[in-house]
């Protein structure tokens, strides 16, 4: 269940909270594969399960910008802001990718707010997005997602 606001102005009293978790999604071979054409990353560690077994990890991993962009996915499943016009992806600051995603596994999406400024005619609010694995200590990706949100 996405944390809702009924305004971007409502975002400034929640600075520093937990908005949530989004569901699991499975990684599987076919979606590594499609990420694959679509970026044209064919690299054996990604889309070659036999050369991969005999890699470093055991098997393919997801690509990490295959991982970051989920955050498309699950970001709507988490937060959801509502008396706007628009809203726009504004960009990302400091992206890491502590732990590979291995085929089969799955993810989801908890995010925090970080930050939230004033910017002509809207808000822009920083929410770090942290891509958990299942049953894994290490996340597989942290990101500082920015976003701007201009009120109807």
């Amino acid at each position: 269940m996405a944390t809702t606001f009924g305004s971007p102005a409502e975002l400034k009293d929640k600075i520093g909270e937990q908005l949530g978790k989004s569901e699991w999604l499975d990684i599987t071979q076919e979606r590594i594969n499609l990420f694959a054409d679509a970026t044209g990353d064919h690299q054996w560690i990604h889309v070659d399960p036999e050369m991969a077994k005999q890699g470093p990890f055991g098997a393919c991993i997801a690509h990490g910008y295959l991982t970051l962009s989920l955050v498309s996915m699950f970001l709507p499943q988490i937060i959801q802001v509502g008396g706007i016009r628009m809203g726009i992806n504004y960009g990302t600051d400091k992206v890491r990718f502590p732990a590979p995603v291995p085929v089969g596994s799955k993810v989801r999406g908890s995010a925090e707010l970080v930050k939230v400024d004033d910017v002509k005619d809207g808000v822009q609010a920083t929410v770090r997005v942290t891509i958990e694995i299942e049953g894994k200590d290490k996340p597989a990706c942290v990101v500082d997602t920015i976003s701007r949100y201009y009120p109807a």
